[in-house]
């Protein structure tokens, strides 16, 4: 199925010199640069405060419930197996783009508003604190575009099937999972192969090597690396493990990392704060930013992708 979306031809002007992750930019890694990180969401409460009152506060523990209940390692086989044909329908990544007009994230605390304006604040904040790296700002736009997992196209998958905290199957739940608790009513919770530190997988295997819960992190995932695009490590590694909390702001589960995830690990380190902190009511002038971000998406990707 292709889905046709008509847009204004624009001129895009010239673009810019072959993206790197350069050396310069792993020395200023640690830095904040002039982003402002604020105190608190939309709603006055600390970010990602999952036990304060809000009109969303019981709708983001109920999906987190159900999420944790069937997020098991045979789950996550059969639908990995079956995304990852790539059958579902053929577009551009500003395609996508627009079709996540209409989603709102239930497992969100701190926001509301449609999906694509998250994805522009996002990149627009690295955009001006890291303007030599323009696969970072690319990488900020597209790593949420799984969620068109939601979209009837695509199988129209409930949200606990697709947003929320990531986290590996085949091994022990770690307790800093938001809502662990509900992780008692899960299969493989009692499993004894998959309830170990260890379960299916062994020390220092790589990421690349461990089955995440499903969901859009890993669903995008696969379809920028089969699509071949031309992002570097650093970005695939983000769009993957962008939900992976559990890992990059509590720490767990790094027994399983190898080199090359705890390099990667250092950009996504960066990418949180501008993914976490970003949100809020103020918007992006689509138009106005439309050219840039269609210049980097012919740089990095294919004019249509399958997915």
């Amino acid at each position: 199925m292709t889905i046709i979306i008509d847009q204004p031809q624009l001129q895009l002007g010239t673009q810019a010199e072959e993206g790197h992750v350069t050396t310069t930019a792993q020395k200023d890694i640690g830095l904040d640069g002039g982003f402002f990180v604020p105190q608190t969401n939309s709603y006055g409460n600390n970010f990602r405060d999952y036990n304060a009152e809000s009109h969303r506060q019981k709708g983001v523990e109920e999906f987190y419930k159900t999420n944790h209940i069937n997020q098991t390692y045979d789950y996550v086989k059969r639908m990995r197996a079956e995304y990852e044909k790539l059958n579902k329908v053929e577009m551009s990544i500003w395609e996508c783009c627009e079709l996540l007009n209409n989603v709102v994230d239930d497992s969100d605390p701190d926001i509301e508003e449609p999906q694509i304006e998250h994805l522009l604040q996002t990149a627009e904040a690295i955009r001006k604190d890291h303007p030599n790296e323009d696969w970072l700002h690319l990488t900020a736009l597209v790593h949420d575009l799984g969620k068109v997992l939601l979209h009837p196209s695509f199988g129209e998958l409930p949200q606990w099937a697709v947003v929320g905290d990531t986290f590996p199957v085949g091994c022990a739940f770690d307790a800093s999972i938001v809502h662990h608790k509900y992780f008692k009513e899960n299969p493989d919770y009692n499993n004894p192969a998959y309830n170990t530190k260890y379960g299916v997988y062994s020390e220092d295997c790589g990421l690349n090597n461990v089955m995440m819960s499903w969901g859009h992190d890993d669903y995008m995932y696969m379809v920028a690396k089969e699509n071949g695009t031309t992002l570097p490590s650093a970005g695939l590694f983000i769009i993957r493990y962008h939900s992976f909390y559990a890992l990059h702001r509590a720490g767990a589960y790094k027994h399983l990392m190898n080199e090359e995830d705890r390099e990667n690990l250092k950009w996504l380190k960066v990418f949180n704060k501008y993914d976490l902190y970003s949100k809020s009511k103020e918007r992006v002038n689509i138009e106005k930013v439309k050219p840039y971000y269609l210049s980097l998406i012919d740089k990095y990707f294919p004019a249509k992708l399958k997915w």
